[in-house]
Parts: structure tokens; sequence; C-alpha cells
């Protein structure tokens, strides 16, 4: 059966494809503020668990795969790092936003042969350290710059 489409028809479709195209993302992202943690909580069907350190906070998601991600954030909200473990690899698009780009940048801007080792981005402003096997992922990422004082990567692990 042959779809007709009038003029009539056709506008409403266009318009609605123009709204969506042109809609800012729903993504939580590195650097994010306090909504991004529960934008995040909301892709990943996750629960959440908070727990206040001395100069940040730490939000634990735990996924419904049984891996977690960690996000810190500062007093003010904004989120300074995010850390992952477990069987599957996390929305990374999600949890970094555009800072995705920089790290799939460097991951493909490396020449010679591919071996198995972590990814590694390490900017002043843009840190990320990826890796595992099928069933332990484990990941890391920072924007040195912004980590409240008393904050040390170490705490990401």
């Amino acid at each position: 059966m042959a779809v007709k489409l009038t003029s009539a028809g056709v506008l409403p479709l266009v318009l609605w494809v123009g709204l969506v195209a042109g809609a800012p993302a729903a993504n939580a992202a590195l650097g994010g503020a306090y909504d991004s943690v529960q934008a995040d909580r909301a892709h990943f069907a996750a629960s959440l668990k908070s727990t206040a350190a001395a100069t940040y906070t730490v939000h634990t998601l735990t996924l419904q795969n049984g891996g977690g991600v960690k996000e810190f954030a500062r007093p003010d909200g904004t989120v300074f790092a995010v850390s992952w473990r477990g069987p599957g690899r996390p929305d990374l698009r999600q949890l970094l936003g555009g800072y995705f780009d920089t790290m799939q940048a460097e991951n493909g801007a490396r020449a010679g042969p591919r071996h198995r080792r972590p990814l590694t981005v390490n900017h002043p402003d843009f840190v990320v350290e990826s890796g595992g096997h099928s069933g332990a992922f484990w990941g890391l990422a920072m924007l040195p710059g912004t980590a409240p004082s008393g904050f040390s990567a170490s705490d990401l692990r």
C-alpha cells in the first residue's frame, strides 16, 4: 500500500524533524552540574547513592549489569571526574559529553599497529584511562583544573 503525503501532511512532518534535529542533546556530561548525575541515573536506569567527602561528593550509580559508575562533584555540583568498572563499558558518550570526541580523536590518531593496552589521553585539561577485556572493563576521566583541593587522582581507583 503506497502512502500519499499531501502538503498538509508533509509540513507537520518537516517541522517535527526540524525540531528533533535541532533540539539540544539531553546528555549528561563530565563538567556538567548535579542535574547531569540525575540524567545519567535515568539514562542507565541505575540506582544512586551519594557519599560526602571533605571537599567533594561521590555519586555512585549501580548499573543493571552489576557494574558501577562513580561521579565526583564539587560542592557547587560540577562533575569534575568519573570512573567506571564492570562487565561492560557504560555509554561513554553519555558520561563524557563533548570530551568523548576528544577521546575518540586521540584514539584514532595513534599510528602504527594496535596493541592491547589501555587507552590513555593525557591533556592538561582532560585525562582519560580506559581498558579491560570482555567481562571486566574499567576507566576513569577527569578535568584536573576543576578538581577541588584535597582530591587526588588515586581517589578515582
